[in-house]
């Protein structure tokens, strides 16, 4: 079997299983089970594969037309241009989520005080604190496998950040000049509708925004008066028909220049808002 032949048995096969863009995960999964870059397989990919190469190839294959997600499979996803460990205590990075970062780097100026809520693998915190040198840093989560995945990704990109255990503000001290989250925003009447990558696989809790999804929004406006300096911002990702609602509730809280941000596909993605 050559690496080409392989290559496109494995497309086949995860295409009569149903899986999504079945050439794209044909590649990664052959990229990484034999380390090579697409040049790497146009010099090679007309030569014998080792036995162990391709038994593994195939074991990551049924792995994935079980629909596993890819990237718990190959263990990371890029997001922002780094590379972060991801595995099913986590949600896996999306581009979506790259728009709360963008905005939030718009905001942030050194020697500002950083909080995001609900970090998941610290995807946002650390790429806040990699590209805008000289903010600081702090990150809650729930969960404690969350919070484990979130300071390897720390160590491992070199950024230090402050992880608190806690159920949004209830271990958070300090105020700070800005707050980002991605918090749990899908209603849970939604959550069986999701495809299976997502349904099955991504922590639950790291989806559920309870009856009307609108829950962890609620709580967090309410409260984050008490976190927040003067003038300092608080910005959310949103799912793309909430932004009206959460709108109203920043306005309602009295924030002032509240904004609706859209992602590449035109959809209401951040909500941003300042204390005033």
């Amino acid at each position: 079997m050559t690496y080409r032949s392989a290559l496109e048995e494995g497309k086949k096969y995860l295409e009569n299983r149903g899986v999504p863009e079945p050439e794209t995960d044909a590649w990664y999964l052959l990229e990484h089970v034999c380390g090579f870059n697409r040049t790497g397989y146009l010099l090679h990919m007309n030569r014998e594969m080792e036995e162990t190469e391709y038994a593994r190839y195939q074991s990551v294959l049924m792995e994935r037309g079980k629909r596993i997600p890819l990237q718990h499979i190959t263990g990371e996803q890029e997001f922002m241009g780094l590379t972060f460990r991801v595995n099913d205590q986590v949600l896996i990075p999306r581009q979506d989520t790259e728009i709360l970062v963008e905005t939030a780097m718009k905001q942030a100026k050194p020697g500002m005080q950083v909080l995001d809520l609900c970090t998941g693998s610290g995807c946002i915190i650390i790429s806040l604190l990699k590209l805008c040198p000289g903010i600081e840093g702090t990150a809650g989560d729930i969960s404690a496998g969350a919070l484990e995945v979130a300071r390897e990704n720390a160590s491992r990109l070199d950024v230090k950040v402050r992880f608190v255990e806690s159920d949004l503000f209830e271990r958070i001290y300090g105020r700070f000049d800005l707050i980002v989250s991605n918090p749990p925003y899908i209603p849970t009447g939604a959550i069986g509708r999701l495809m299976e990558e997502v349904r099955l696989h991504d922590p639950r809790r790291a989806l559920d925004g309870h009856g009307d999804g609108l829950y962890f929004y609620r709580k967090i406006i309410a409260e984050s008066d008490l976190y927040l300096k003067q003038g300092g911002w608080l910005m959310f990702e949103i799912g793309s028909d909430q932004g009206e609602a959460v709108t109203a509730m920043m306005r309602r809280a009295g924030y002032t220049r509240v904004e609706v941000i859209r992602d590449l596909a035109g959809l209401d993605r951040v909500v941003t808002g300042r204390r005033s």
